[in-house]
C-alpha cells in the first residue's frame, strides 16, 4: 500500500482486482520476471531505536542512488525498477519506519524519517563515493526527500527526483490520510488479505502482475490481541496520527533546496494536475523542471514502469555534477 493498497482496470471504488485471480499470480512479461529475479542484498541499520531495513542492487563502487517509497509502501516497490538502474548506480532502497519490514515506532516525524535516509546512506556507503548520491522518491517519500534536501545535511546529496508529490497552491487544503482509530484488519488467510489489497489514492492500473507482486510483500502473518492467528498489513495504521499536527506546520514552499531537484508526475495524476504542477515549478527561480510521464496516474512506476525507467535514466545521464 503506497499511499496505498488495490488497483482497478476500468473502475476503482470497491473493485477488488486481485480477487478474481483466486490467489494465483497474474501472467507477467519477461522483463518483469527478469527484474524480480535479480539478486538484492538485504541489510538494516538502527535509527533512534528502530531497525530500518533496506535492499541494494549493483556494485557498491558505483555512484549511489537512493529510492524512497510512498506512505504505507516498502522497499520492494522498487524490485522491478532498481535492476534497470543498477547498471550505472549502486541502488539502495530503504523502508521507512512503520512500514514494510522496518520496525514500528510510538510516534513519527519528518526529521526522524530524514535521519533514516541519512543513516541508510551512511550505512550502505553512499556518502563515501566521490559523486554525491541522488534520491528518487515517490509521493509521501518525495515530501520526506524535499525535507531532507532543505534541512541541514541536504548538501550531502547530489540531487533529488520528486515523483508525483503534491505541494498545494495557497488556499488549497493539504491532502492527507484520515486519522486512524483502529488497528489493521486481520484476515483468516493469506489469499483473503491478498484479495483486499488496493492502491490509495484509488486509481486504475492495468498491470495486475505488479500490483500482485507488491501486495504479496505487503502482508504479514500475525497473532491478534485476542490470540487469533491470521494475516494483516505490514504498515502501522497510526503513522499519520502522530504526524498530523506537524504535517500542518511543514512548509516546503520556500524550496531553498541545498541540491538540484526535478519534479516528475503522471500525466493522468489527480494529485499533480496542470494547475498544481505550474505552482510547484514556480517555487524556485529558475523554475523547477517538471517531467510528465504520459498515460500514468499517481503510481507512475506501476502504471508505466519502463517509461519511468527510461525517464529516470535520461535525467540521471545529464544530471549536474555527474562525471
Amino acid at each position: 500500500m503506497s499511499d496505498g493498497n488495490l488497483a482497478a482496470k476500468t473502475t476503482v471504488a470497491g473493485d477488488m482486482t486481485l480477487a478474481r485471480y483466486g490467489g494465483e499470480k497474474p501472467a507477467a512479461p519477461e522483463w518483469f520476471n527478469w527484474a524480480i529475479a535479480q539478486e538484492a542484498n538485504e541489510a538494516s541499520v538502527e535509527v533512534d531505536g528502530a531497525k530500518i531495513a533496506y535492499r541494494s542492487w549493483g556494485d557498491p563502487s558505483k555512484p549511489g542512488l537512493l529510492l524512497a517509497h510512498g506512505n504505507g509502501a516498502h522497499a520492494r516497490w522498487w524490485d522491478f525498477i532498481a535492476p534497470f538502474l543498477a547498471t550505472d548506480y549502486y541502488v539502495v532502497a530503504p523502508t521507512f519506519s512503520g512500514m514494510g519490514d522496518s520496525d514500528w515506532r510510538k510516534s513519527y516525524s519528518f526529521p526522524l524519517f530524514s535521519r533514516e535516509q541519512h543513516a541508510v546512506c551512511e550505512h550502505a556507503g553512499l556518502f563515501d563515493h566521490a559523486e554525491k548520491p541522488i534520491i528518487v522518491s515517490h509521493s509521501f517519500g518525495g515530501i520526506i526527500s524535499l525535507f531532507t534536501t532543505i534541512a541541514e545535511g541536504g548538501d550531502k546529496f547530489g540531487g533529488a527526483v520528486i515523483v508525483d508529490s503534491h505541494l498545494e497552491p495557497p488556499g488549497d487544503e493539504r491532502p492527507r490520510p484520515p486519522r486512524r482509530t483502529r488497528a489493521n484488519r486481520t484476515y483468516s488467510s493469506f489469499n483473503e488479505a491478498l484479495a483486499r489489497f488496493r492502491l490509495a489514492p484509488p486509481q486504475p492500473c492495468e498491470n495486475d502482475y505488479i500490483v500482485d507482486y507488491i501486495a504479496r510483500h505487503s502482508i504479514r502473518e500475525m497473532t491478534s490481541e485476542d490470540g487469533e492467528e491470521g494475516y494483516s498489513w505490514k504498515f502501522d495504521p497510526f503513522i499519520f496520527n502522530s504526524l498530523m499536527d506537524e504535517w500542518n506546520d511543514v512548509d516546503l514552499t520556500s524550496m531553498e533546496t541545498r541540491c538540484p531537484i526535478v519534479f516528475m508526475r503522471g500525466g493522468l495524476s489527480d494529485l499533480v494536475p496542470d494547475r498544481v504542477a505550474d505552482y510547484m515549478c514556480s517555487l524556485q527561480d529558475p523554475p523547477v523542471p517538471m517531467i510528465t510521464v504520459p498515460e500514468a496516474y499517481h503510481h507512475v512506476m506501476l502504471d508505466q514502469p519502463l517509461a519511468f525507467v527510461s525517464s529516470i535514466r535520461g535525467l540521471l545521464a545529464g544530471w549536474p555534477g555527474r562525471r
